[in-house]
């Protein structure tokens, strides 16, 4: 099966790597971004912004890969997964539709609390409290949150995806820990992986191709929902504050979306801007501002990630979880955040000449 795998991961990488090169060969104004002077991109240049189509399509890729393989004989036999197929698809057409033609705000939360629910009423959500409405209401703020916090870290070449690169690979560990190798689950995250890998040969700085909210809504959804299988409710965890490994678990995994997010809501409402409007303050931007060109940028976030899959390899392995284990771990949390936090403190963009 590992060899199947390994097999499917290459195909879907050069999958990626095709769809991604034709998407720029032949795209001209579909999809394209920064073509008028006010636009938030941090690039000037217009690029077109299909990357999240070659994304939704190696999932269904993985999808038709593991049914081939497996003994299965329908989708609907595992209710949760076609959860979270659907709450997938609802994040994908409504980031196309926001590609295509700008669609109002409350419609595209309408569409992100969606997702959540379905989620919910197919069996993935939170279970952190013993009242089911609480691990409802979480969920879908969880699902909402992230789906938002990765939509808005996609402002630099490369950020968004190295950080969802990294993110399922700690999925992908988890996984591996708990010897579900032939599941759906893992089969669709390396597909996942794969057209992230093929697409960030493009993405890249200096970047030929975006994902556009196509791709970090259809992210955020399936980030979303994995981090719950994987990282809220972590089935082989029985120990003592178990919850606070949860948290701190999932916290860490996601560390840059959540940690940018958190800053730039902070900053706009104490300028008195509402947190929802986009601009160039985020914690990447701040690190330019700082003098890191946009690679040292994408390298930087890229490793902070990267280091929480070496953490979740830690956790796991950790015969007894403690309090002062959680200590430490949510120190490094707030230092990382605090290092960032004083970065978009202290540096300002350049004045225009």
């Amino acid at each position: 099966m590992l060899i199947f795998i390994l097999i499917f991961g290459i195909v879907a990488t050069l999958f990626s790597l095709l769809l991604n090169g034709l998407f720029i060969k032949f795209s001209k104004n579909l999809g394209m971004r920064n073509i008028d002077e006010n636009a938030v991109r941090w690039g000037s240049k217009s690029k077109p912004a299909l990357g999240g189509i070659s994304f939704f399509l190696n999932f269904l890729f993985a999808i038709t890969f593991y049914f081939m393989l497996s003994k299965e004989h329908g989708l609907l036999e595992n209710v949760k997964f076609t959860g979270l197929l659907l709450a997938s698809t609802v994040g994908f057409l409504v980031g196309l539709a926001d590609d295509a033609y700008n669609t109002k705000p409350l419609l595209k939360f309408s569409a992100q609390v969606l997702c959540g629910v379905i989620l919910c009423l197919t069996g993935t959500y939170i279970q952190l409290f013993s009242s089911l409405f609480l691990n409802y209401i979480i969920t879908i703020f969880w699902i909402v949150g992230i789906m938002n916090s990765v939509n808005m870290l996609d402002n630099m070449d490369a950020i968004t995806t190295s950080v969802s690169i990294s993110i399922i690979i700690s999925a992908l560990i988890v996984l591996a820990y708990l010897d579900n190798f032939n599941n759906i689950e893992f089969i669709t995250l390396v597909g996942v992986l794969a057209a992230l890998i093929g697409f960030l040969y493009y993405n890249w700085n200096p970047s030929k191709i975006y994902m556009g909210d196509t791709g970090s809504q259809f992210l955020g959804v399936l980030l979303g929902a994995i981090a719950i299988t994987c990282f809220w409710n972590t089935p082989f965890d029985t120990q003592v504050h178990a919850q606070t490994k949860q948290v701190i678990l999932t916290i860490i995994v996601f560390i840059i979306p959540i940690i940018d997010t958190t800053t730039v809501t902070i900053n706009r409402i104490s300028r008195g801007q509402s947190p929802f409007v986009g601009g160039k303050d985020h914690t990447t931007h701040h690190l330019s501002y700082a003098g890191l060109s946009d690679r040292q940028v994408a390298l930087t976030m890229g490793t902070i990630s990267f280091f929480s899959c070496f953490i979740t390899i830690f956790i796991l392995n950790l015969s007894d979880w403690s309090l002062l284990i959680a200590c430490i771990l949510a120190s490094y949390i707030l230092i990382v955040f605090g290092i960032l936090f004083y970065i978009t403190k202290t540096t300002k963009a350049p004045q225009a000449k």
